[in-house]
């Protein structure tokens, strides 16, 4: 049933297409193995693997919408950096909210300015306020739950956001995820091995799937 319902409200909205269904976290898997996708809509009650599960094994995941009758997984599920939490069952404007969220984060990528330039900074809400930062002075980001930490040359600002929808908003050229809960600016890095990258002197940690990022600088 939710899985028609999802169907009928992903066919009103222009900017969305529906790839494919899976009841079965373990089909989806292998099919992502061969697919690319920007969005999933995700339940927590699969069978043999688990929604959260399947989640954690997504080494690359694309923004994730989770949709459940449990409350209680919000927590988890925003831990994990998911874009939206839909509680079931879901009128299709609560819908539209969460899609928009996901389309917001990824036109704003790289968008040119009146002057036709590339854009050297973003705007972010921090301390009540919007503040401009520049991409030239971010240093590292980092996940804290539903907040992010950004880290620059001159100061620290905290801004309630996920990962995902602050690397959505960065130069991938000039950012790279290197790990859950960090992202770094190429640019700064001083040093590297395995296991870690040094930033402005601060050691970031190197995650098991994303160290073929590393490899290839």
């Amino acid at each position: 049933m939710a899985v028609k319902v999802l169907s009928d409200y992903i066919l009103q909205v222009p900017f969305l297409e529906l790839q494919a269904t899976f009841k079965d976290a373990v089909i989806a898997t292998d099919w992502l193995r061969h697919n690319n996708t920007d969005l999933i809509f995700l339940d927590i009650h699969l069978p043999k693997l688990k929604g959260m599960a399947f989640l954690k094994t997504l080494t690359h995941p694309p923004a994730i919408i989770i949709t459940t009758a449990y409350h209680q997984y919000a927590v988890e599920g925003f831990n994990l950096n998911v874009t939206d939490y839909l509680l079931k069952p879901f009128e299709f404007e609560r819908f539209l909210i969460a899609v928009n969220k996901v389309r917001g984060t990824r036109t704003e990528k790289e968008k040119p300015n009146e002057s036709g330039k590339i854009k050297d900074f973003i705007f972010l809400n921090a301390e009540r306020k919007k503040v401009k930062i520049l991409f030239s002075e971010i240093v590292y980001i980092e996940s804290q739950r539903e907040y992010i930490r950004i880290v620059t040359t001159r100061r620290e600002y905290i801004s309630k956001m996920s990962t995902h929808e602050i690397e959505d908003l960065l130069p991938v050229n000039l950012f790279k995820r290197i790990h859950r809960s960090f992202i770094i600016s190429m640019s700064k890095i001083e040093s590297y091995t395995a296991e870690i990258v040094e930033v402005n002197g601060v050691s970031i940690p190197i995650g098991r799937g994303y160290r073929d990022i590393i490899e290839n600088l």
